[in-house]
């Protein structure tokens, strides 16, 4: 009896043991383009709701700042995936030979447009000749230079200069024209009150750049695909989840940064979200590859001679993990 009792513990032990073994969840960390705030809800939003360990996940969030660049570090593996700059950015990464391959992109709409106020005499982007413009060096300067040749201005017409964190110089008014995010920086001049300025979208001119691609390693996608599938469905579920629980979600985020203001991180995420489902994200769903802009997006870089013309958009993306991703995961 002893010996069966034995037997029996040590076969319900290692039950035990390969079950455990069976469950572990896989570690990988996402790295943000910033520090942490609503533009990143659906990340945060994924990991508090257990959407990625629903995937045999335990994803690391991990941070962003000045010195910190997605793109580099999936290329070396220190991070297996990231929210990084536009379609620009990707394909000037490839450009540069990084194994990075994009698999989702976040905001269908540029998010970025310009303000100035009434009284410049700047109607349209035609009178940014001969002013001082500020931008952000990330990827932003392209979307302004494509607005900027919609109407025959070029790069040496206007003073561009590196923009601020701070809206300051804008409302201090040493600077004429001035780059907004329009879930960001757009709600800061709207809090503080700042009055009579005109908002020049890029996409009123036709100018398109999809923005904030998730990231991956090739070395990742080919030697663990089911991993790239399995982040792919958390976050696209995480990010459903945050746009249509706005109130929900800034409080997930603010648990990672408490000490953001909570009105000004709704407002974020409104904006976000908004610009996540537009044109082909409302048919298709949040994180779709529209392939047709960003084709036109790598046209425009190739005509200004800012990115060889060998390096093509099709060998940079990989829309199938999207495309696996369960339609109730990402259609809004």
């Amino acid at each position: 009896m002893r010996f069966t009792a034995l037997v029996t513990a040590a076969l319900v032990a290692g039950a035990a043991s390969l079950a455990g073994t069976a469950s572990a969840a896989e570690a990988v960390s996402v790295r943000l383009k910033w520090v942490a705030q609503a533009q990143f809800a659906g990340f945060y939003v994924a990991k508090e709701k257990g959407f990625y360990a629903a995937e045999g996940l335990d994803v690391t969030v991990n941070p962003g700042g000045p010195n910190l660049n997605g793109e580099t570090l999936v290329a070396s593996g220190a991070d297996q995936f990231a929210l990084a700059g536009g379609i620009e950015n990707l394909l000037a990464s490839r450009g540069k030979g990084l194994p990075i391959v994009g698999i989702a992109m976040m905001l269908q709409r540029t998010p970025s447009a310009y303000v100035a106020f009434n009284d410049s005499g700047i109607r349209s982007p035609k009178d940014f000749k001969g002013k001082k413009v500020s931008t952000f060096f990330t990827g932003a300067h392209n979307t302004l230079y494509a607005v900027l040749s919609k109407f025959d201005v070029g790069a040496a017409d206007v003073t561009v200069v590196p923009q601020a964190v701070s809206m300051a110089p804008f409302i201090d008014r040493q600077i004429d024209v001035a780059t907004v995010m329009l879930f960001n920086e757009l709600n800061v001049l709207k809090t503080r009150g700042v009055k009579d300025f005109t908002v020049f979208r890029a996409e009123d001119y036709g100018v398109s750049f999809p923005s904030d691609t998730v990231i991956v390693n090739e070395k990742l996608i080919a030697e663990r695909p089911q991993t790239v599938q399995a982040f792919l469905n958390g976050s696209m579920r995480g990010w459903k989840y945050a746009a249509e629980h706005q109130e929900e979600a800034v409080d997930i985020v603010l648990k990672a940064a408490s000490g953001l203001d909570r009105a000004h991180q709704l407002a974020m995420l409104a904006e976000y979200s908004k610009l996540m489902v537009a044109d082909l994200g409302t048919e298709k769903g949040i994180g779709v590859l529209d392939m047709t802009k960003l084709g036109a997006v790598r046209q425009s870089l190739v005509d200004r001679k800012v990115l060889d013309a060998g390096v093509q958009v099709g060998s940079a993306l990989a829309p199938r993990f999207w495309d696996a991703v369960p339609t109730q995961y990402k259609k809004p």
